[in-house]
């Protein structure tokens, strides 16, 4: 059996140039608008942190931005923690908040959809983290076709 002989990796070690960026950094114009809307479960894939992310990203490119929960979305939105609200039950426990309260501090909008809080998992508007604005169902759609009319970047995650 052939022997392997390379040293073990370390902390500090790289295995990509990360440095190397290939496309322009593209900034918003003035104006310019982004939606990311979010139909995706908390804590069922990374998707609803990596976008989260990418909200905070397009804020700082200077976009208007705003995140629509809906669907199992709000779930991103509830207040959560054990043994009382806000406390990290486990390490990363808080991400969702965390990260849609720095977004919403730096000027970011949240939306979160009234008909799925109650009908669907049970939870009024007072179960929502301070700054998120409920809408009603309806608005789910023309909050889209606003964004569309005024031509902004729409990024659809869906993951159900």
């Amino acid at each position: 059996m052939p022997e392997v002989k390379m040293e073990k990796h370390k902390d500090g070690d790289y295995f990509v140039d990360y440095e190397n960026k290939v496309f322009e950094d593209v900034q918003a114009k003035p104006g310019e608008k982004a939606l990311v809307t979010f139909h995706t479960v908390a804590f069922e894939g990374s998707i609803g942190l990596v976008n989260i992310l990418v909200s905070q990203r397009l804020l700082k490119k200077g976009f208007d931005t705003s995140i629509l929960l809906y669907g199992p979305g709000v779930t991103l939105g509830i207040q959560r923690g054990f043994p009382t609200l806000g406390d990290d039950a486990f390490p990363g426990h808080q991400n969702f908040s965390a990260n849609l309260k720095k977004f919403m501090d730096k000027g970011g909008k949240v939306y979160a959809c009234r008909f799925a809080l109650q009908a669907l998992y049970g939870h009024g508007e007072q179960s929502l983290l301070p700054g998120i604005i409920p809408i009603a169902p309806q608005d789910v759609l023309d909050i889209v076709l606003l964004h569309r009319r005024d031509d902004a970047f729409i990024l659809d995650t869906w993951t159900l």
